[in-house]
């Protein structure tokens, strides 16, 4: 009987003793050097976090600069108003130049300087002839007699 439980003693003993062993080297030895997958992590991860970064500081430049931008526009809008309002000959005139700083706004009508041809006639690709005289490829065309 002595025999029997020492053949099952001996590789129970062995088993709690490697999975104790097994446990401490678990413990003490990512500690000491991390495995060359942790460092790679810990660098793609440092990478991306400088990369948002980057991102961040992008935008909000961008949005600085286009606000700039927008303020700029409004300035240079004020100061062709103003001058509109200002070097104007006569009241007709600064209305066309304020209208022309607002194209999105409805413009009256304007008067035209000559009105446009009513019965206008397209282009002939030949030249007129009268009546009774020789066409162009007449071989007397354009022969003194």
């Amino acid at each position: 009987m002595e025999h029997s439980l020492l053949v099952w003693l001996l590789p129970i003993i062995t088993l709690v003793a490697g999975v104790v062993i097994g446990f401490l080297v678990a413990r003490l030895l990512p500690n000491a050097a991390p495995s060359s997958t942790q460092r790679h992590l810990d660098d793609v991860q440092e990478r991306f976090d400088t990369y948002q970064n980057e991102v961040v500081t992008h935008f909000n430049s961008t949005a600085n600069l286009v606000q700039k931008l927008s303020q700029s526009y409004q300035d240079v809008q004020e100061h062709l108003a103003d001058g509109a309002n200002r070097l104007a000959p006569d009241d007709q005139t600064r209305q066309r130049l304020l209208a022309a700083l607002h194209p999105d706004a409805i413009q009256p009508p304007r008067d035209r300087l000559t009105p446009p041809r009513m019965a206008a006639e397209p282009p002939k690709d030949y030249a007129p002839k009268m009546p009774n005289s020789p066409g162009m490829l007449d071989e007397h065309y354009g022969l003194k007699k």
